[in-house]
């Protein structure tokens, strides 16, 4: 679609952890003729849309893409509840919010599961994975999120995911942040299971997630235990070889939106984006230290995704004033998520360039002028 000739949409700037800020072809992308999703035309849409999405984590023959409609945490339930076979148990590599959401689907599904709860400012610790499953020859599956979005970590998922075939474990990583940023390849990363979102990494809208599974345990987990029956993965992957359709009615405007971000994506090139999101992280590292404002993770355990600053010790300090004079200007930035430690979090997310980010801390200076709040910031530790 030629945007060219289309009114611009104000454009905003997403420094929230997702959704992405989207290009206007994207937002344009769903602008179509209306259409049952029934329809074979759009079958082959979604069909071409299942090898996109293989494509992109290099998954190759052996891979299978699982749509579902819904937002990211659908592919978590997805996963977790599929994909453990009977009396056996899960492992959760525990260090953040989001991979912790995955021992709570564990919970509501009354789920036997070890919670390996590790430090959550530091990368997951390998051999602590060794140790679980040295311990606990009942884990049929591991589970651990790539970039921990609540504060940055990047956890060492080659690495996990090679112990966890050593033990014949199946190897599931909550990719919702990664994925279509960080190269990922399935095989050499030692991955079977991945997800994500159509609002992250691809830069289209919220409504549609997938999960990327090997084919070969998606058809064995058949004989698993159904613990749900919207996001059960055999029942959904099932219906999508046989008829090219998801089992229940998809999120059409959506779909056409994702498309579009797929080709965007690889109009834009694997290296050539991932180098852009780090450049973007490094404007967003650049300006926070000129701002004198503290990482809470050290930089060489973060993703180059997320930076979390640590709330300064000035009384006239308030996220909430901050956030709002900030989103006055177009820009829109995200509070932390780290219980005892205040902090607030900058993405590097979507369609954004280092540009932009250069306008944002014009932005966030004169907000911190306006509240009077001492420049550079100031710590009493």
């Amino acid at each position: 679609m030629d945007t060219t000739k289309l009114p611009s949409i104000k454009r905003n700037i997403l420094l929230n952890p997702g959704p992405a800020t989207t290009t206007d072809s994207v937002k344009y992308a769903q602008v179509v003729p209306d259409i049952c999703p029934r329809e074979e035309e759009f079958g082959d849409i979604m069909k071409q849309l299942g090898r996109d999405l293989v494509d992109i984590v290099h998954g190759g023959d052996a891979f299978t893409a699982v749509l579902f409609c819904g937002s990211g945490t659908i592919n978590i339930d997805a996963t977790v509840s599929s994909l453990v076979p009977a009396n056996k148990k899960i492992l959760i590599v525990n260090n953040g919010a989001y991979s912790n959401r995955a021992a709570e689907v564990c919970d509501y599904y009354h789920m036997d599961y070890v919670n390996l709860k590790l430090d959550i400012t530091q990368p997951a610790d390998v051999s602590k994975v060794r140790e679980a499953l040295e311990n606990d020859a009942d884990i049929a599956a591991v589970y651990c999120c790539h970039n921990e979005t609540g504060t940055g970590v990047l956890n060492p998922i080659r690495e996990i995911g090679a112990v966890a075939h050593e033990f014949k474990c199946t190897m599931i990583v909550d990719t919702t942040s990664t994925y279509a940023m960080i190269p990922i390849d399935m095989e050499k990363d030692n991955l079977d299971f991945v997800m994500s979102s159509a609002q992250k990494g691809i830069m289209a809208f919220t409504g549609l997630s997938y999960t990327i599974g090997r084919t070969s345990i998606l058809e064995a987990s058949k004989d698993y235990p159904t613990r749900s029956y919207y996001t059960n993965l055999y029942m959904q992957y099932s219906f999508i070889k046989k008829t090219g359709q998801m089992h229940f009615t998809p999120p059409v405007q959506t779909i056409y939106a994702a498309r579009q971000g797929i080709k965007e994506y690889f109009e834009e090139g694997e290296q050539p984006k991932w180098a852009r999101h780090q450049a973007v992280w490094q404007a967003l590292v650049d300006g926070s230290e000129a701002l004198g404002f503290k990482l809470l993770i050290k930089k060489e355990y973060q993703s180059k995704l997320v930076v979390s600053l640590k709330y300064p010790d000035d009384p006239n300090f308030s996220f909430e004033k901050m956030h709002d004079l900030i989103y006055e200007q177009g820009f829109t930035i995200y509070p932390g998520k780290v219980a005892d430690l205040p902090s607030f979090r900058l993405c590097a997310l979507g369609a954004i360039t280092p540009d932009d980010i250069a306008d944002f801390f014009v932005a966030m200076k004169a907000a911190l002028k306006r509240m009077n709040v001492a420049l550079p910031v100031q710590y009493n530790d």
